[in-house]
């Protein structure tokens, strides 16, 4: 078999036949997880676990199962049933919870050994992997599958990086304004944002309960619609008929893009335009404006309640005093104790103010006003979907300075409104840049609840443009 070229599909099909064994697959992932230490994907490696689960399901296991027998990882973040659950953080690195996530517990019925748990940004507050906490390679920081100097992403970093060096074909990350979406697209690898409040969260370390979200990522689009079947049930997705599909290009959302991914994405929309998709240019007005009015405010408003009542459901008897005490990253640590702890937010002149009343005017004024942009958008140009740059640059190089606010800006730059309006969204690898040879992402966002309708537009769309070829070994 052919790990570089494996996906879940093809792995539950061929276990499903009985042409190769879950611990093979398991044995195989483990052994490429270990030789890529220096990736520094993984926190905690679960070998003695996944070789029993493989065992198991290969003795009596239902090979009808979606994910039967089928290896997988899970982010930090979310707690897996006798294994430590970090969130990337010092103060919760012996946190071992004692029940999955309402997600996990999905794909362990559906089947899936899990190996480990993914290294991540902070407390999955970053963009760029970049963590002094944990390590397993020479160097701090979340690598690359691609190239080791440079940036995986974030926040779920390890995912990203273990699906794109071919350790694994899926995984579970997380979520708040770009966090499953920028690793895939920086790994060349394929995920969703879900719809909010699609896929349960409990279970899982929190920055904003209304902008939070698990989301599957994965080696192929199929294989992100397989994990979101598992996890949200529904029916089988079939690629869509490209004829049928509408997608708007919005350009303000083309801003900031190096040469390669100018390049990739105009070139990735002219083989859509040759297949018969219809891409039309609409206008947003505001919409920049209107999404820095909720992004911050909210998520660094809600990450304090919501993390007080998470370390009360730990039952660690932790403060989130604590936790903030111990933040080992210099980035996160400024945002929780300049922002979170204090309750704070930059006012217009950049001076610290009362964030209640910003946060207020977020939820009740700029949120609503930004759906309604993109409810406009979608029904008046009558869209399946908004097209761009997943991230506008490729990969940066990997240390402090990659963690920067500059960084953390341009990096979500196009992630950031659809996560802020609620609404789904898809990452799909188009090239491997021209110049650099990274991974290059197109991100589809879709009206609020159309996740099926994206994955489809996905499946269709990635045998178009093919999966990336995989790093050199």
């Amino acid at each position: 078999m052919d790990f570089d070229q494996l996906t879940l599909t093809q792995a539950a099909a061929d276990l499903r036949a009985g042409t190769v064994t879950s611990e093979a697959l398991t044995t195989e992932a483990l052994a490429r997880a270990k030789a890529d230490a220096d990736l520094n994907a993984f926190v905690t490696l679960d070998e003695a676990g996944a070789l029993k689960a493989a065992a198991a399901f290969d003795a009596n296991g239902d090979r009808d199962k979606p994910l039967g027998g089928v290896p997988i990882v899970i982010k930090d973040n979310i707690e897996v049933a006798g294994l430590p659950c970090s969130a990337g953080t010092p103060a919760l690195k012996d946190y071992v919870p004692q029940a999955d996530a309402p997600v996990v517990a999905k794909l362990r019925v559906a089947g899936a050994v899990i190996i480990g748990k993914t290294s991540m940004h902070e407390l999955a507050f970053g963009i760029s992997g970049y963590n002094t906490a944990f390590k397993t390679g020479p160097e701090f920081g979340v690598r690359n599958a691609y190239d080791r100097a440079l940036i995986a992403g974030g926040s779920s970093s390890g995912t990203g990086a273990a699906i794109g060096a071919r350790i694994v074909a899926g995984g579970l990350g997380t979520d708040t304004g770009g966090s499953v979406r920028v690793p895939a697209a920086l790994n060349g690898c394929a995920s969703l944002r879900p719809t909010v409040g699609r896929y349960p969260q409990a279970g899982i370390a929190p920055i904003s309960h209304t902008r939070d979200t698990a989301g599957p990522m994965a080696a192929t689009m199929a294989d992100v619609a397989l994990l979101d079947r598992v996890i949200a049930g529904g029916d089988a997705v079939a690629p869509a008929d490209l004829n049928q599909v509408r997608i708007g290009i919005v350009r303000t959302m083309l801003v900031n893009l190096d040469i390669d991914t100018d390049d990739a994405f105009h070139a990735a929309i002219a083989r859509m335009r040759a297949q018969g998709v219809s891409v039309i240019e609409i206008e947003m007005p505001q919409l920049a404006e209107l999404n820095g009015q909720v992004g911050f405010p909210v998520a660094l408003y809600e990450a304090y309640d919501d993390m007080v009542a998470y370390l009360k459901h730990t039952g660690t008897g932790l403060t989130i005093e604590v936790l903030a005490r111990e933040i080992a990253s210099p980035d996160v640590k400024g945002t929780y104790d300049g922002l979170v702890i204090p309750r704070k937010l930059p006012g217009p002149d950049n001076t610290l103010v009362d964030a209640k009343p910003i946060y207020d005017n977020a939820i009740r004024t700029a949120r609503p006003a930004l759906q309604a942009l993109y409810a406009s958008a979608f029904a008046v140009n009558r869209l399946d979907a908004i097209a761009f740059p997943t991230t506008p640059r490729v990969a940066i190089a990997s240390n402090p300075d990659s963690s920067s606010l500059e960084n953390f800006g341009l990096f979500i730059q196009n992630t950031d409104p659809g996560s802020n309006a609620g609404i789904p969204g898809i990452q799909i690898p188009i090239a491997l840049g021209a110049a650099s040879k990274l991974p290059i992402g197109m991100e589809l966002d879709g009206p609020a609840g159309s996740d099926h309708r994206l994955l489809a537009i996905g499946m269709a769309l990635e045998q178009v443009f093919g999966r990336l070829p995989p790093p050199s070994r």
